[in-house]
């Protein structure tokens, strides 16, 4: 088993439909392929806060912005503290579908200043590397609803995946790599393995 002196943090993130999901699932495989002790991972999480966000896909008038965005916060709070803390700790690599980039951008997309929100989850580690998936809101809801099947929830209206996209190419911090998510899926993950390498050392080199 290889192991590294710290754990890494690796995010996906970007609008729905940009195949966060695969690729996360595609680089654990390789990674644990290669030896490394890994951890899957998403947020919202399936904790007692992440189920009242889940219900919010549904219908978001039941709560105000601020609780909306507070479910959120305290969400991110029990993950830090129950795995994503411990699992690097350990010298895990975690792989995290969304974080609080995404709370930022969907989030600011309702108003909120998105520095703000960054600043709020300071109690949360830093990534070591941010993958944000680059595709059009109009590419990506045909991926959700003529590749998937699925009916576009609250969160996924054109309108507000425009917004939430600016804000995402808005956010200039160094952890952060695009990703070009209208490629094959083949070359979106090759794009991730070429960027992951060089966090892996030189003696661990993924092939």
């Amino acid at each position: 088993m290889n192991s590294l002196p710290k754990g890494l943090l690796i995010i996906f993130e970007g609008i729905d439909g940009t195949g966060k999901s695969t690729q996360l699932q595609l680089l654990a495989d390789h990674l644990d392929r290669a030896g490394y002790s890994t951890v899957t991972t998403r947020e919202p999480t399936s904790g007692t806060y992440g189920q009242q966000i889940r219900q919010l896909y549904i219908n978001r008038d039941g709560v105000s912005k601020e609780e909306e965005l507070q479910l959120f916060i305290e969400d991110r709070k029990e993950h830090v503290a129950k795995l994503l803390t411990p699992s690097l700790q350990e010298g895990k690599i975690v792989l995290c579908d969304r974080y609080f980039l995404s709370t930022a951008a969907y989030q600011g997309a309702v108003g909120f200043d998105p520095i703000e929100i960054i600043k709020m989850n300071d109690f949360a580690p830093t990534p070591d590397i941010a993958f944000l998936f680059q595709l059009s809101p109009d590419l990506s809801i045909e991926r959700i609803t003529s590749g998937r099947g699925d009916t576009l929830n609250d969160f996924e209206q054109k309108e507000s995946l425009e917004k939430v996209r600016t804000i995402f190419n808005s956010l200039k911090l160094p952890y952060i790599k695009n990703i070009d998510a209208s490629l094959s899926i083949d070359s979106v993950h090759q794009q991730i393995v070429n960027k992951i390498t060089p966090l892996l050392g030189h003696s661990h080199k993924l092939v």
